[in-house]
């Protein structure tokens, strides 16, 4: 986790602080980071993926003012771009709302719907319950294709999607490309197949090491397998 907040990285150090008698709060902790120019700059980025001016089906949004209770009851969607020295590749994400798991992924050398719609097919292979489940995304071409519609159809998940060009109201799927970009590919790959590895190792590591603040620094899949387990089988 080389570009890991420094909140994180406090809660993560502090109890090897104590063994070793080191006395640090979290202020002075960012205080040495600072002096040792450890602290993570923010890159500012931003290339369009999204094409929503087309005549295909656009599907209300029900996760608008909505707070999952439970996995698998939200999943969020979004394809951002991430560059190899060889070409740009496209990265599809699909993530669950509640534990912030990424479910499934898949890296392509383009947008079409048919490569985009493979994330979506890994996060329903993952799926541990058979509860009613809303896939959101914003109203992209690809989502709005027959091709992803007939696999949420197939897979008895309830389409959503943006109400228009407001990008808040995808911003966890967007947020979770955020962290996987600015947190985890900080090196640029050669080519596609480094990155494929790389991504892959990226997102296990995110789902099983990196804390959430919103999780209260547990981890996705902790949260995720926590509280699916917690919950009787007839309601999941």
């Amino acid at each position: 986790m080389p570009r890991i907040g420094t909140r994180k990285l406090y809660y993560l150090l502090k109890e090897e602080f104590v063994r070793e008698g080191i006395k640090l709060g979290r202020d002075a902790f960012f205080g040495y980071l600072r002096s040792e120019q450890l602290l993570i700059k923010p890159k500012k980025n931003y290339t369009k993926t999204t094409h929503s001016k087309h005549w295909l089906k656009k599907y209300p949004n029900l996760f608008k003012d909505r707070k999952p209770v439970r996995p698998e009851e939200v999943f969020v969607s979004d394809i951002t771009y991430v560059k190899s020295r060889e070409k740009t590749h496209y990265l599809s994400l699909v993530t669950d709302a509640y534990s912030r798991k990424i479910m499934g992924y898949h890296l392509s050398d383009d947008m079409e719907a048919k490569q985009v719609v493979k994330a979506l097919k890994m996060a329903v292979k993952h799926r541990l319950g058979t509860a009613e489940l809303i896939h959101h995304s914003d109203r992209g071409l690809q989502y709005c294709s027959s091709v992803y519609q007939k696999e949420l159809d197939n897979s008895m998940i309830i389409p959503s999607m943006t109400d228009g060009y407001d990008c808040y109201q995808n911003a966890l799927a967007e947020r979770v490309n955020g962290i996987l970009k600015t947190e985890f590919l900080v090196e640029k790959c050669n080519n596609g197949k480094d990155l494929e590895l790389l991504i892959k190792e990226s997102i296990e590591t995110y789902n099983n090491s990196r804390p959430h603040l919103s999780l209260n620094y547990q981890t996705p899949n902790f949260i995720h397998n926590k509280t699916l387990e917690g919950i009787p089988k007839g309601s999941i």
